[in-house]
């Protein structure tokens, strides 16, 4: 019942307290940094609370990460290693979702720590700082598994998206 009326309250203008557009910039700056770094792809989606009927249906985060990860195309890198970090704002739940050689790469157990980093950074109501950290981290990841090569395009729209 709670879950149910924490997504019933929600909505984008919590969103846009949270994070602001400076801070929205200043995450777009951290990701694009990030990225010059590995030949990775990162892309972050932040949603307010999902529908209702979602909600009854037992929706879960991780359910509407790989559907998100699937919309944002995040799976369509040339060298397979997108990296959606989904935030489902109502549950203060964080997803990180992989693609095939992220995945293989970078162990589960690296994703959930951070994940779970950003999820206490949240509930803590850090919600900025939490985010660039998370992605530095990520950066970090992502830098030993893939290098930056001779041609590193930017595939995927680095700033966040607000769902």
């Amino acid at each position: 019942m709670q879950r149910f009326l924490r997504h019933l309250w929600i909505d984008r203008s919590d969103l846009a307290r949270a994070f602001p557009p400076q801070a929205l910039e200043r995450i777009e700056h951290g990701v694009v940094a990030g990225e010059t770094r590995h030949s990775a792809e990162l892309r972050l989606a932040i949603e307010a609370s999902l529908p209702l009927g979602r909600i009854l249906a037992g929706d879960t985060a991780r359910e509407r990460a790989l559907e998100v990860f699937g919309n944002l195309r995040v799976w369509d890198t040339e060298n397979n290693n997108g990296v959606l970090l989904y935030v489902l704002y109502a549950d203060h739940s964080v997803e990180i979702v992989a693609d095939r050689a992220a995945s293989r790469a970078i162990p589960d157990h690296e994703w959930r720590a951070v994940a779970e980093e950003l999820a206490r950074a949240y509930l803590a109501g850090d919600f900025v700082e939490g985010t660039l950290a998370a992605v530095a981290r990520l950066d970090a990841l992502l830098e030993q598994a893939f290098p930056p090569g001779a041609d590193n395009p930017d595939e995927l729209l680095n700033r966040p998206v607000m769902l």
